[in-house]
């Protein structure tokens, strides 16, 4: 598509030229002025651009965001404490962690140290994903725009022609003495 056809379709829709464009309008206008379509599967798009390491990344940020997760860590939690504390009581200072528990503070520690960032990476991609969605969405939403502003000029074009051919009937009628109207209509 040359510049000059995408300059005059901004011009005549948007008011706009070509200079004023992003990278991105422009890929879009081109598509309009093309007839080619904008839908397509965001979704599909962005997983297939992910790594091993992001899939992981968001697999343990599912697992980590989790009401199983909370669950499960705080048994396991409560279990060690409770175990410990059985220990300690029973035989004495001899327990595998004694109070105050410094081997499964060690143990949280490492958990949160590695889990934060790990969510982290996991939002970003999100808010990636949500970026491209929304700019698809303007895409879709400024072509179905185009495309209704170039429906209202076709029917604006279909209505001036059928009162010009109604105006030209009626010019027409009016132009015929009234004579020959009487007698065309007692006819």
């Amino acid at each position: 598509m040359s510049d000059a056809a995408i300059r005059d379709l901004c011009e005549k829709l948007l008011a706009d030229g070509v200079e004023v464009l992003s990278a991105s309008d422009r890929r879009l206008l081109e598509k309009v002025a093309t007839r080619t379509h904008v839908a397509r599967d965001i979704n599909r798009e962005f997983e297939q651009q992910l790594t091993f390491g992001d899939r992981l990344a968001d697999r343990v940020a599912a697992i980590g965001g989790s009401w199983g997760f909370i669950i499960t860590f705080s048994v396991v939690i409560l279990g060690w404490t409770g175990l410990n504390t059985f220990v300690l009581t029973r035989w004495g200072s001899g327990g595998f962690d004694p109070y105050p528990y410094v081997f499964l503070n060690l143990i949280l520690s490492m958990v949160a140290a590695l889990q934060a960032p790990v969510i982290m990476m996991s939002q970003n991609r999100q808010a990636e994903k949500d970026r491209l969605a929304a700019e698809h969405d303007y895409e879709v939403n400024l072509k179905a725009e185009i495309e209704i502003m170039a429906l209202h000029d076709k029917f604006e074009q279909l209505r001036t022609g059928e009162l010009k051919t109604i105006l030209e009937r009626i010019e027409t009628a009016l132009a015929v003495p009234v004579d020959e109207q009487r007698r065309d209509s007692k006819g």
